[in-house]
C-alpha cells in the first residue's frame, strides 16, 4: 500500500469521478485507475462502485477513506516537522473564521504570514463557531477564530481570548429606534428579529442576554452570514445584533446599544493535540505562543 495510491482514492472520493480525480492528480486516468486497482486487489476488497454515469464508495471504501486521509495528513505532518527542523516552515495551514471576526485583520494577517512562509498552503474556510470548534478538534482545521459568549467552555482544543466586546442592535432608516443612541432590551423584545440559526454560538450571545433578563423575542428570519443579515434588516424585514466593532462596517444601518448588553468574546483556537509548524509559525505572528 503506498501513499500515492491512497491520494488517488481520496481525490476520487472527493472529485466523484476518476476523470476528475485524474486531472486533480495531474496524471493520466489509465494510471489513476491501474493503482487504485492495485490497491483493491491488495485489500481484498472493491473501494468503489462504478457504473457508467457514477462513481460510488462501497462500504469498505467508506471505512477506508477517513484512514487514508488520516495517513496522508500524518505524511504531510511529518515532512513539515522535518523541514521545521532545518529552519524551514512547509506544510498547510487551513484557517477557519466565523463572518463577523473584528480582533484581527484577517486578510493582512493571511497575506503576512504567505510572505513570511511562501512554501506553506493556505486555506481559509468561514463558517459558524460550533463547526469551526468541531473542524479543529478532528484535524480539518489548523487554527480557528470564533465568537463566543464570555463564559463559555470549549475541550479539545487550546485557545487565547483576542477581544471582548458587546453585540449592538442595528435598524433600517426611518425605524423608531434610528434616532436613538440607546435602548433596553426590553424594547428590543417587542422587535421582529434577523438572527443566526438555531442553536449557534452567535445566537446565543443573545439568547443568554434576553433569557437572563427574563425576556423572549421573535426570530422570523435566520442567517449564517452577518452580511446577509445585514440585507434583510436594510430590506425592513426586521432588526439585528451583531459585535459592536463590525458594525460601524454595515453601511446603510444604524447602531443602537443596547442595556443591558449581550457580551461576547473573540477567540482563537488551535489542536489540543499540538499544533503543525505552519500553525505555530502563524499563531507567532498573531502575538500568540501556541507551543
Amino acid at each position: 500500500m503506498e501513499l500515492q495510491q491512497m491520494r488517488y482514492v481520496v481525490a476520487v472520493a472527493e472529485s466523484g469521478g476518476f476523470t476528475r480525480a485524474a486531472e486533480r492528480c495531474h496524471v493520466v486516468q489509465s494510471a489513476l485507475s491501474h493503482q487504485i486497482a492495485r490497491l483493491e486487489k491488495e485489500l481484498g476488497a472493491r473501494l468503489f462502485d462504478r457504473t457508467s454515469r457514477s462513481v460510488r464508495l462501497t462500504a469498505a471504501g467508506e471505512a477506508f477513506v477517513p484512514v487514508a486521509r488520516q495517513a496522508l495528513e500524518a505524511a504531510e505532518r511529518a515532512r513539515a516537522e522535518v523541514a521545521a527542523a532545518t529552519g524551514e516552515v512547509r506544510g498547510r495551514l487551513a484557517v477557519g473564521a466565523i463572518s463577523t471576526v473584528a480582533a484581527v485583520d484577517l486578510a493582512r494577517e493571511l497575506g503576512d504570514f504567505r510572505s513570511r512562509c511562501p512554501q506553506v498552503r493556505i486555506s481559509l474556510q468561514m463558517e459558524m463557531s460550533d463547526p469551526l470548534l468541531a473542524k479543529v478538534r478532528d484535524g480539518t482545521l489548523d487554527v480557528a477564530f470564533v465568537g463566543l459568549a464570555p463564559g463559555a467552555r470549549t475541550t479539545g482544543v487550546r485557545e487565547k481570548e483576542l477581544a471582548r466586546g458587546e453585540l449592538v442592535a442595528v435598524v433600517p432608516p426611518g425605524h423608531p429606534l434610528a434616532g436613538r443612541e440607546w435602548t433596553t432590551l426590553a424594547r428590543l423584545a417587542r422587535e421582529t428579529f434577523v438572527d443566526f440559526t438555531a442553536g449557534s454560538a452567535a445566537r446565543r450571545q443573545r439568547d443568554d442576554a434576553f433569557r437572563a433578563a427574563g425576556l423572549t423575542s421573535e426570530v422570523a428570519f435566520e442567517v449564517t452570514t452577518v452580511e446577509f443579515l445585514a440585507k434583510l434588516v436594510r430590506a425592513g424585514l426586521g432588526v439585528g445584533m451583531v459585535p459592536e466593532a463590525i458594525a460601524s462596517d454595515l453601511p446603510g444601518l444604524h447602531l443602537v446599544r443596547a442595556r443591558p448588553a449581550p457580551e461576547r468574546t473573540e477567540r482563537v483556537v488551535w489542536s489540543g493535540l499540538g499544533p503543525s509548524p505552519a500553525a505555530v509559525a502563524f499563531l507567532a505572528g498573531l502575538g500568540v505562543a501556541a507551543e
